[in-house]
């Protein structure tokens, strides 16, 4: 009896070592895989619309009174009143300027990429590399961005105009975020003709800077 006892428990205890090497191998297994097969990258956190006013003056978003501060959601409705400009911001992927007696409606998605369909008035789009902004009229696409590198565009559409008015700066100068470069028209058609003009500084840039 003692020799079978004796057995057994030598065959417990070989079995006991055994799962502890099991477990410790496993253990040692799991430190050292790289992390990065374990926790995959979370995405980045959806881009917000934030607005600014000139002296914290109101605008209307979707009918209601909206300040300096206050987020503004994809589809809203949003119009400056006279003598008030205001610059929504995505963040990172760029800004909206928005001159006064402007009326449009501003969509976006996750990444800060705009479509923005303007009623009347003018507005900026300043986008970073690989954002698109997309600005429309009643006529259709005015103009859009260009994905490949920071591109800046403003386009015009005044009460009774024919057409949209289309402007891209010239130069890469900037102080601020606001270009102090003409501007020239890329396309004004107006009775089958195309005029060109120059336009002065950014008409937004009295807008608080970031």
């Amino acid at each position: 009896m003692k020799n079978k006892s004796t057995y057994i428990r030598a065959r417990l205890s070989g079995a006991a070592a055994s799962v502890l090497v099991f477990a410790i191998t496993t253990v040692n297994v799991g430190i050292s895989a790289p992390s990065g097969s374990l926790l995959p990258e979370p995405p980045p956190p959806p881009v917000k619309a934030i607005l600014r006013t000139v002296d914290n003056r109101p605008i209307t978003v979707n009918g209601a009174n909206a300040i300096s501060g206050a987020t503004v959601l994809t589809g809203s409705m949003i119009e400056t009143p006279d003598q008030v400009s205001a610059v929504i911001s995505l963040g990172s992927a760029g800004d909206l300027e928005i001159e006064p007696n402007t009326v449009l409606k501003l969509e976006y998605d996750e990444n800060g990429n705009m479509k923005v369909t303007l009623v009347r008035g003018c507005v900026t789009a300043r986008t970073k590399k690989n954002i698109v902004a997309e600005i429309s009229t009643e006529q259709g696409v005015a103009a859009t961005t260009e994905p490949k590198k920071k591109k800046n565009v403003t386009v015009c559409y005044p009460p009774g105009s024919s057409a949209p008015i289309v402007t891209f700066p010239l130069g890469a100068a900037a102080v601020g975020g606001h270009s102090f470069v003409p501007f020239l028209v890329a396309a004004i058609i107006t009775g089958g003709t195309i005029p060109f003009a120059f336009r002065g500084g950014n008409p937004s840039a009295a807008a608080p800077s970031p």
